[in-house]
C-alpha cells in the first residue's frame, strides 16, 4: 500500500531522516516508536506531504514523492497532529466540513453525521470546537477531522499521550472499530510499548533518523538495538 525508498530529509545541518526504506501492507495497525527526536513525526509529515524529501514514496502503486498536500489527501491519505488543532470559531460540525471539502473535495452532510456519531461527538456537534471541548473529545475531534478526509490510510499522531489507562484502553477499542467501519489501515505514533504490544501487529523503531527495527512487536521490544536507544545500555 505505502512503500518509502531511502527517504532522506535534512533541515540545514540536521538530518532528521536518513536513507529510510519502509512497505505498509494493507489492513495493518503498525506502531511508529522511538525516542524523542527520533524522526517520527517528520515521517508522518514526509508522507503526508508536509516536508519534500529525498527518495521515494508510493501509494498504491502512484508515486507521491512531488505531490503536494492536498493532492496526497485525495488519494487517500490522512492524518492528525500531535497538538490537536481545532479551526478557531467553527463548530465541531464545520472544523469537519472543511476537512471533508479538503480532503475528499466533496461536502457530504450524512458521512459527516456518521462519523460523529461514531466518534461520540454528535452532542458538541454545534458547539465552538476551539473552546468547548475536553482533552478527550478534542483527540476524538482530531481523529474525526482525518476520518472526514476520507482516508484509506490514516496517520496517528501520539492520539493517546495525556490518557489515564481506562480512556487509553478506551481509545484502543475504538481505534479497532474504525479501522473495521472504514476498512482502514493505521499508522500510530506511541511511547507507550504496552499499548503498542497490544494495538499493533508490527512495529518500527527510529532513532536518530534512521530505521533500527521492523518486525512484531515482541521482537521488536526485545532486540538489543531497540533496548539500547531507550536506555542507553543493552543486554550482554
Amino acid at each position: 500500500m505505502l512503500k518509502l525508498d531511502a527517504v532522506t530529509v535534512r533541515f540545514g545541518g540536521l538530518t532528521a531522516l536518513s536513507d529510510v526504506s519502509l512497505h505498509l501492507r494493507k489492513g495493518e495497525i503498525l506502531g511508529l516508536v522511538g525516542p524523542n527526536g527520533a524522526g517520527k513525526t517528520t515521517l508522518f509529515n514526509t508522507i503526508s506531504g508536509l516536508v519534500r524529501p529525498r527518495g521515494r514514496i508510493a501509494f498504491n502503486g502512484t508515486d507521491i514523492s512531488r505531490l503536494p498536500l492536498h493532492r496526497r489527501a485525495r488519494l487517500g491519505i490522512g492524518r492528525t497532529f500531535q497538538i490537536p488543532q481545532p479551526m478557531q470559531h467553527l463548530s465541531v460540525r464545520e472544523n469537519l466540513a472543511v476537512a471533508q471539502v479538503f480532503g475528499a473535495g466533496r461536502y457530504d452532510p450524512e458521512r459527516i453525521d456518521e462519523i460523529l456519531a461514531v466518534m461520540e461527538l454528535s452532542p458538541k456537534a454545534d458547539a465552538d470546537a476551539a473552546t468547548a471541548l475536553a482533552l478527550q473529545e478534542l483527540k476524538r475531534l482530531e481523529i474525526a477531522k482525518a476520518l472526514a478526509t476520507e482516508p484509506k490510510l490514516l496517520l496517528l499522531d501520539e492520539v493517546l499521550a495525556g490518557l489515564e489507562s481506562n480512556a487509553k484502553r478506551a481509545f484502543m477499542l475504538k481505534l479497532r472499530e474504525l479501522k473495521a467501519l472504514f476498512d482502514l489501515t493505521i499508522v500510530i505514533v506511541e511511547h507507550d510499548i504496552e499499548t503498542i504490544s497490544e494495538l499493533c501487529t508490527r512495529a518500527v523503531v527510529l532513532n536518530f533518523g534512521q530505521l533500527i527495527a521492523d518486525g512484531t512487536p515482541t521482537e521488536v521490544f526485545n532486540n538489543p538495538a531497540v533496548v539500547e536507544s531507550y536506555t542507553g545500555t543493552a543486554d550482554a
